[in-house]
């Protein structure tokens, strides 16, 4: 699996005259089912803040690296190539700057706090995000914490959340209450429970997806299901359905493990997507009719939850200092409430009349 060590929009820009030692930017190291693919273009597919010009004169630079050794753009990758990109100066430090974000805080005590994160909001700075994440609020809102006073880009953070997926945090404001939190994470002693709108009607009405989950193969900016184990990581999702409206089906997830992606992944695997994932397939009409008036009907519902249909509901753990099981319980929100409320008046539609 590729590590990578996440740089700043400025990776390719022109190196300073002085700084004679070469800085690693960057590290992939090349799956083992990887097909021969010239080193330009597979660059391409995992750094998406650089172009392919920029790509091939850093080879031409000698920036790009192969096991140790400088490589021309034209040089075809091979499994388990080490590949580099050194810089001619270190990679940019990063501070966060608090911002005053307004935080739907649910619990709050000296050693941690619970929020009701919004979809559209990135958990953590990266790539594309240096500002207007819930690091930058949580920094605003624990002004003087020493834990979020530093250039740690993920202070208090013990998992996290997709941007585009709505729901429930919980956040360290100690260092004691950071490792106890991550530990019970680790450990598969919290209970996190999701609720998801997927694509078509489950083939029964309970059941559990295993399967690796790792970086797709083709493109490394999304992740996928691997059953037979060959790449990523283990990953087991439970699965409910709750209800079942014409071609979607409302259902409840609990994780036993916390994969990225995890639960978009394992469903695009047996071919439910969750409605409206971009990313997964969900946002095309996958299951109806082809009469005009549906395709206007799921255009609206689009509309109306324009993300991927996911909610974390319900969150528990116990506090680091009391030993207390906490349990949190996050609505449904306004978006998917909406979404739900359309498919119920779709269904009962379709008891008196043609779609």
């Amino acid at each position: 699996m590729a590590e990578y060590l996440d740089d700043t929009e400025d990776l390719f820009d022109d190196t300073p005259d002085a700084a004679p030692a070469l800085y690693e930017h960057h590290r992939i190291e090349v799956e083992p089912g990887q097909s021969p693919l010239r080193i330009d273009k597979f660059l391409l597919t995992r750094l998406p803040n650089a172009s392919r010009t920029k790509i091939q004169e850093a080879a031409d630079a000698g920036n790009i690296l192969v096991n140790g050794s400088p490589v021309r753009s034209s040089y075809k990758v091979r499994p388990r190539d080490l590949v580099t990109l050194v810089m001619a100066y270190p990679r940019r430090e990063y501070r966060i700057v608090p911002e005053d974000i307004p935080l739907d805080i649910l619990y709050e005590d000296d050693s941690l706090l619970v929020i009701n994160k919004p979809a559209g909001m990135v958990v953590h700075p990266a790539f594309g995000h240096w500002s207007g994440t819930l690091v930058h609020a949580l920094a605003w809102h624990l002004r003087g914490n020493p834990l979020f006073d530093s250039g740690d880009p993920r202070p208090g953070l013990v998992h996290r959340i997709d941007k585009d997926t709505s729901g429930l945090l919980v956040i360290a404001k100690t260092e004691q209450a950071k490792a106890h939190l991550s530990a019970q994470f680790f450990h598969k002693t919290t209970s996190r429970r999701y609720i998801a709108v997927c694509w078509g009607n489950l083939d029964a009405d309970a059941g559990t997806i295993t399967g690796h989950i790792g970086r797709n193969l083709r493109d490394r900016k999304v992740m996928a299901c691997f059953p037979d184990g060959s790449h990523g990581k283990p990953a087991v999702t439970h699965w409910r359905v709750l209800e079942r409206l014409a071609y979607v089906n409302v259902v409840e997830c609990i994780l036993e493990t916390g994969r990225t992606h995890q639960i978009r992944a394992h469903f695009q695997h047996i071919r439910h997507p969750l409605f409206n994932d971009a990313d997964y397939g969900g946002d095309q009409i996958l299951k109806g009719t082809t009469f005009a008036k549906y395709r206007q009907f799921v255009s609206n519902c689009f509309a109306a939850c324009p993300r991927q249909a996911l909610h974390a509901k319900t969150l528990a753990f116990d506090h680091p200092l009391t030993g207390e099981r906490l349990s949190f319980d996050s609505p449904l929100p306004p978006d998917m409430r909406d979404l739900i409320a359309r498919w119920r008046e779709y269904t009962a539609s379709r008891l008196t009349t043609n779609d």
